[in-house]
């Protein structure tokens, strides 16, 4: 059964890449390994990893336009051990967020088995357009008065 589109009225023009990134966030339910998500400014936030065991030259970060994508893998050093149980997770992850346009990642930093990453919001930044209307004759539009521009 589908579902009915999230931006489907009429006055969300341009909104379908949105639909988008929400099926593609939707995929990535599993919650290994958890994360934290806090505000740490006004336009800063912190996302922290729980990725114990996992060292630096086992996890990759990038961002791929407004995805970030974080990845780990261990190196399997289990040969020749014999376990009686196993209860650390030795699993590969791929952990994704979707970021606002202009989102940047200033940082990371691992420590004691937290990863964590910095990032800063841009403060948008308000525009106001006037748009002229023109009067169309034989298929050629003219603009039959100019309005000065705002500001």
């Amino acid at each position: 059964m589908s579902r009915p589109p999230l931006f489907g009225s009429p006055l969300f023009l341009g909104f379908d890449h949105l639909e988008q990134m929400l099926d593609r966030v939707g995929k990535n339910a599993d919650g290994y390994p958890p994360y934290n998500i806090e505000q740490i400014g006004p336009d800063r936030l912190r996302i922290t990893l729980a990725v114990a065991g996992f060292a630096m030259d086992d996890l990759q970060i990038t961002q791929e336009d407004n995805q970030l994508v974080i990845r780990g893998r261990q190196q399997d050093d289990s040969e020749g051990r014999i376990f009686l149980h196993r209860g650390i997770a030795a699993r590969q992850f791929q952990r994704a967020f979707v970021l606002a346009e202009g989102m940047d990642v200033e940082g990371a930093w691992l420590d004691n088995g937290l990863l964590h990453l910095e990032l800063k919001r841009p403060q948008p930044e308000t525009r106001v357009k006037t748009i002229r209307i023109g009067a169309r004759t034989n298929g050629a539009t003219t603009i039959t008065e100019r309005l000065p521009e705002p500001g």
